[in-house]
């Protein structure tokens, strides 16, 4: 009993848990920042950076603003980075070993809103005009990508037979081929790629954050420790968010740990690279075109993926 107790916490918190989550979320956001750079003609951060900038953080001093709603100030960071400590856990467990008591995609779902709401609520409770300007465009943009990424995932759920078990959708999938093969497969992913990009705050959807308009916005009163757990729980959804996406809708066969790894790499390095590309070809969005795009024109998108998925297409 002692010993299956050991292994479970060492496949949560090391591997393929929330340890390995961290430092492949800090190799993803290096890869981005390498290849944007690159396309800028500069060399770019070494590897480690990121771990460095998170280091640093949590050595600095944290200073608490005047006036701010002190409590809701301090556990927002906290409640978002273990919400996403938990889905990432989940997510890793369920990709690499399909072991999900609790892993449907409905509990993934309520995980992987509150990181945003208590960024939300963090920001209202510093009591700053430029924190608050920046909470209300994470109100509005997330009331947009949540629902984008909603229809994905009934999408995915017709295609997997009507299961919301993430083992189900991994097993319908090792024996049916992955649903990305299929016309709307193909609609489910552009909404993931594009409610990974919104959801992680990368350009052009970064307005809640937009250092040269509103002096990073929901970021702007936190220091120290407290912003480093945001910075972490960002780092971690660097890697488990489109580990998600690629658990859904692109799971290949591979009975060994080893293929699986590196079939999961190389999707994984292909969502990099189409984020990057994404962030370097377009120009920050206002909230007002941000919001049209996903209500006017990835939603009716969307509808169409629901009708062709039920049609088995």
């Amino acid at each position: 009993m002692i010993m299956g107790i050991s292994r479970a916490i060492f496949t949560y918190l090391i591997f393929p848990g929330i340890a390995f989550s961290f430092f492949m979320g800090g190799i993803g956001w290096w890869l981005e920042r390498k290849l944007s750079a690159r396309f800028q003609y500069r060399v770019g951060p070494p590897w480690y950076q990121t771990f460095l900038d998170l280091a640093k953080l949590f050595i600095k001093e944290t200073t608490i603003p005047t006036g701010a709603v002190k409590t809701l100030f301090v556990i927002s960071p906290l409640i978002s980075f273990s919400a996403t400590a938990m889905f990432s856990a989940i997510v890793a467990q369920g990709y690499f070993f399909q072991k999900n008591a609790v892993a449907d995609v409905i509990v993934l779902l309520y995980l992987l809103i509150i990181p945003s709401l208590f960024i939300i609520l963090g920001a209202f409770s510093s009591r700053n005009a430029l924190a608050l300007v920046g909470a209300a465009r994470e109100t509005k943009l997330m009331l947009a990508y949540e629902f984008v990424f909603i229809i994905s995932l009934i999408i995915v759920i017709i295609k997997s037979g009507g299961s919301i078990l993430l083992s189900d959708i991994i097993r319908y999938q090792a024996q049916n081929g992955m649903h990305l093969k299929s016309a709307s497969g193909f609609i489910a992913i552009t909404l993931s790629i594009f409610y990974i990009q919104a959801k992680l705050g990368i350009v052009p959807f970064d307005m809640a954050e937009a250092d040269q308009e509103i002096m990073a916005g929901t970021m702007i009163e936190y220091s120290g420790p407290l912003l480093g757990f945001f910075r972490a729980s960002k780092t971690l959804l660097y890697f488990s968010l489109p580990l998600f996406i690629i658990t859904l809708l692109g799971v290949v066969p591979g009975d060994t740990l080893p293929a699986k790894i590196l079939f999961v790499a190389l999707e994984y390095l292909i969502v990099i690279l189409i984020i990057s590309i994404i962030k370097n070809i377009n120009p920050r969005a206002r909230i007002k075109d941000a919001l049209s795009f996903f209500w006017f024109f990835l939603s009716p998108l969307g509808i169409i993926g629901i009708l062709l998925a039920l049609k088995g297409m």
